[in-house]
């Protein structure tokens, strides 16, 4: 079953994300209810954004530590994303919660393959500890998706590692509750004795506004500069 429609028809069910923990909304005190109700009348309120992320810093850290520049990448985008209020948003039963985290679900190639994988890794307060799992979840899962671990509480991630990302846009079911950001980036280049990359990051703008992006992106660049 498609990813988004295996979402779908979970969150129609209400049986697997009901054991994660979050807080509900009240639209009466929600400082965002007039834009949310009016993104809600749009046919097709997500977009998508691009920018370029300096990961210098991240890039030799990596490199000095015997670490996967794409799980550390996972980790950091993961780590930004929790970091920012309207990036946690979801919608159950008609009604909107916050969620206290999202988890990283990403893809991943087969070793000695062209086909991928998509794995969800609990997210690691410890970067060495996060990269020695996802390592080893890569090593194990054989299927291409583990359903039981598709919930509304995931931040789906990917990298296109064979170009200069300028854009990207998502396949998806059209589902207007569809919280979950979408976020892709691509190769670094090097330029002025820097590395940069191109990352997209695809959202629902009943939640999410040009501000909240801006805020993302200077946590994530913030935590790769912390690395220096």
């Amino acid at each position: 079953m498609h990813k988004s429609r295996l979402l779908k028809e979970i969150i129609r069910s209400g049986g697997a994300f009901m054991s994660v923990s979050c807080q509900k909304i009240d639209p009466a005190q929600w400082p965002r209810s007039e834009s949310f109700a009016f993104f809600s009348s749009l046919d097709q309120p997500f977009y998508s954004v691009c920018f370029r992320v300096d990961v210098t810093a991240l890039h030799a850290y990596t490199k000095a530590n015997g670490l996967s520049f794409y799980h550390s990448m996972v980790w950091l985008v993961t780590q930004a994303v929790n970091q920012t209020e309207n990036l946690r948003y979801t919608i159950r039963g008609g009604e909107v919660y916050l969620l206290p985290a999202r988890t990283p679900s990403f893809t991943e190639l087969k070793k000695g393959s062209e086909q991928f994988r998509i794995l969800t890794v609990p997210w690691d307060p410890s970067l060495p500890a996060f990269c020695r799992a996802a390592k080893e979840k890569s090593e194990r899962q054989t299927a291409f998706l583990e359903s039981a671990s598709e919930t509304d509480d995931l931040v789906y991630l990917s990298c296109l590692p064979w170009f200069d990302l300028t854009c990207c846009t998502n396949e998806r079911n059209f589902d207007k509750d569809d919280a979950i950001p979408r976020i892709t980036w691509g190769k670094y280049v090097r330029q002025g004795g820097r590395e940069t990359l191109g990352l997209s990051i695809e959202v629902n703008h009943r939640f999410v506004d040009g501000v909240h992006l801006g805020r993302f992106y200077e946590a994530l660049q913030r935590k790769i500069n912390d690395l220096e």
